[in-house]
């Protein structure tokens, strides 16, 4: 009799046990084709079957999620009406379209590793926001594969339903007992919770507990790709802890770190209500000049000859040698909007979203422009695209920008993209208002983003000896960016307003950061260059961070308004040796002084590795507590500046 209860309550949830089933190899075979691709990286039997082994363990979680409750309520239903059409096709679409989105996120991988390294996260979530785009992207530079994507995933959907229909119709003659299906509900409930948890401990599976290697590629391996977009959606849904992730400490301590690394005298700090809020005395103390910062996408050092890259960007390697040139700079994430972040505000990078789109920093928050403006400049934003893009219009107006110019205020551009005009119309127009400006004797602060080195790369034909074959690739377009600035300075350099301003061409970020090591720092490096008529060849061999810019930049110009700015002012170069930076990839944080590199991780303890431009990080013997707890406390400061509201300009500063 028992054996028989069992029997009938077993049949009544086949469907979803097969679903089960088939979702477990369905993943299991995404992460075996990803695995012999990163085979490399995957170099030894104990990485191959943790990897595989517990990838089983959060796929279980996934399906558990996915079907659980729904297989429970499925057989609590009575007899009649599980046996209902409309209630057949409601659960044969909850099955179909489960399997049909894992199959579809799992297609869509490859393409988002190859680019980040990582499998898709919360960057995958944020460019949803913006279909247009991304529609044109995938249309003009991955056509094939997700035209595949799709047409896979439909036939996946089309068989998962079909499948699920008849499962269902056969299932639903099954007719356990109400009091056989409560007690068997409950248990179906009870052991999905206990997969979605995946452990009896404290605390649930979470993707730390799958990190076991220091390339960040394969901690990702593991998991599934619902599994990595789950956490994030979820992530982004709460309370979002910030820096926290890698524990916390005392605000005071904190501080005193940060302004500890600032070097400046204790009299250099002005309001105690704002605490890195500081006095620098500028190097230049003339009539200060103009400001113009050209933030180039994605132009990694890969790219740059100079910097021992590819031979992509003469004009920019020419440029090198007629200014200030930086030979290790690095940027402070993967994101437009990190680097916006970082050279705009000189705000230090953090866990969460960039403060671009962060709801806190929409009014009040400190940058260049509104210190300017403050100043009596004019302050424009001049981008090719469309400025609503990751946010940047709402942010830029609210925070000291006056005007931002954007593909609508193009009439007659020479060549449009998917990411708007092109890197040509963008300049002609920045060095059209800035001789109007300069001849209206009006100062000014141009903030230009390019975007024609973005994907699908399309730019103007008959520009440049292509690199390579076809057009649409990311070399040559790396190329045509450089074209692009070379133009614009010989411009500019002709013009009436050169003498009079400061230039700074910096890369926002890589176009690709391959995740081999937790954090892969070349992928961080970027040229930097400060060019204009009063500043002398030099190349500076210091470590130097995004963040340093913005006080030196301010400094070249003669600007000594008091800033809260953490960076160092470069101008002194006797100073700041070697040199630091701090890199944020995803969830994990670097901070590397001189050859010494510190990864916090999101629940592990800090790991120590020595880094040497060009190679791979090699672990450290052993930690330094004193450099484990630097890079702590200056992980956080971002996340509490942003929460207190420290990363400001004080109300009556003018």
């Amino acid at each position: 009799m028992v054996m028989r209860v069992i029997k009938d309550c077993l049949a009544r949830v086949v469907p979803f046990l097969c679903c089960f089933g088939i979702g477990l190899a369905v993943l299991s075979l995404s992460r075996l084709g990803l695995v012999l691709w990163q085979a490399d990286a995957v170099n030894d039997a104990d990485a191959w079957s943790r990897v595989l082994l517990q990838g089983i363990r959060v796929d279980t979680a996934t399906l558990c999620m996915l079907l659980g409750i729904a297989s429970a309520l499925y057989l609590l239903l009575p007899v009649s009406v599980a046996r209902h059409a409309l209630v057949r096709t409601v659960m044969a679409a909850w099955l179909a379209l489960s399997l049909t989105v894992l199959v579809v996120l799992e297609l869509a991988t490859p393409t988002f590793m190859q680019e980040y390294g990582l499998r898709p996260n919360r960057l995958f979530l944020e460019y949803l926001i913006y279909p247009r785009e991304v529609v044109s992207t995938l249309a003009k530079g991955h056509l094939v594969g997700a035209a595949l994507a799709l047409v896979l995933g439909a036939i996946a959907g089309w068989f998962a339903w079909r499948f699920a229909n008849r499962m269902l119709r056969a299932s639903a003659q099954a007719s356990p007992h109400w009091s056989a299906r409560l007690p068997f509900a409950a248990l179906l409930i009870c052991l999905a919770a206990l997969g979605i948890r995946s452990t009896l401990g404290h605390r649930p599976m979470n993707p730390a507990m799958m990190a076991f290697s220091s390339n960040a590629t394969v901690n990702t391996l593991p998991l599934n790709s619902f599994y990595t977009l789950a956490y994030a959606a979820r992530d982004w849904m709460r309370h979002d802890p910030g820096a926290r992730i890698y524990g916390g400490a005392a605000d005071a301590e904190v501080v005193k770190a940060v302004t500890d690394g600032m070097q400046l005298p204790p009299e250099a700090f002005v309001d105690p209500k704002l605490p890195t809020l500081a006095r620098r005395p500028p190097t230049y103390t003339g009539k200060p000049r103009n400001l113009v910062i050209v933030l180039e996408e994605s132009l990694g050092a890969q790219f740059v000859g100079n910097l021992g890259g590819r031979p992509l960007t003469p004009n920019i390697d020419r440029l090198s040698t007629q200014g200030w040139a930086f030979e290790r700079l690095y940027a402070t994430g993967t994101r437009s909007v990190r680097g916006i972040e970082a050279v705009l505000t000189g705000f230090t990078p953090t866990p969460s979203q960039a403060v671009v789109k962060q709801p806190l920093s929409q009014q009040n928050f400190f940058t260049l422009a509104e210190v300017l403006r403050r100043r009596g400049y004019d302050t424009t934003f001049y981008y090719g695209g469309e400025s609503h893009f990751d946010n940047m219009r709402g942010f830029f107006l609210s925070n000291g920008f006056r005007r931002v110019i954007e593909q609508k205020d193009y009439p007659h551009p020479a060549f449009t993209g998917s990411w708007g005009v092109s890197d040509e119309d963008l300049f002609d127009r920045a060095h059209q208002e800035f001789a109007r400006m300069h001849q209206a004797g009006k100062p000014f602060f141009g903030f230009v983003f390019s975007s024609s080195n973005h994907d699908p790369f399309e730019f103007p034909s008959n520009r440049i000896e292509l690199y390579e074959q076809p057009q649409a690739t990311r070399n040559n377009a790396a190329k045509y960016a450089d074209y692009a600035v070379g133009e614009f300075f010989r411009k500019a350099m002709a013009s009436e307003y050169w003498k009079d301003t400061i230039f700074l061409i910096v890369a926002d970020h890589d176009s690709r950061a391959f995740g081999r090591d937790l954090v892969p720092i070349d992928n961080f490096h970027i040229p930097g260059v400060i060019l204009g008529g009063a500043v002398a060849p030099a190349l500076d061999k210091r470590i130097v961070s995004q963040i340093d810019l913005p006080p030196t930049l301010l400094s070249l110009i003669g600007i000594d308004t008091p800033t809260p700015m953490s960076g160092h002012d470069l101008n002194q170069r006797d100073r700041f040796q070697p040199g630091r930076a701090m890199m944020q990839y995803d969830k994990n944080f670097a901070w590397m002084s001189g050859k010494d590199v510190i990864v916090l991780q999101p629940g592990q303890p800090p790991r120590q590795f020595t880094y040497t431009p060009g190679e791979r990080m090699t672990p450290a013997a052993s930690v330094d507590p004193e450099l484990a707890k630097t890079a702590h406390l200056q992980a956080l400061w971002g996340t509490l500046a942003y929460e207190r509201g420290w990363h400001r300009l004080p109300a009556k500063s003018d």
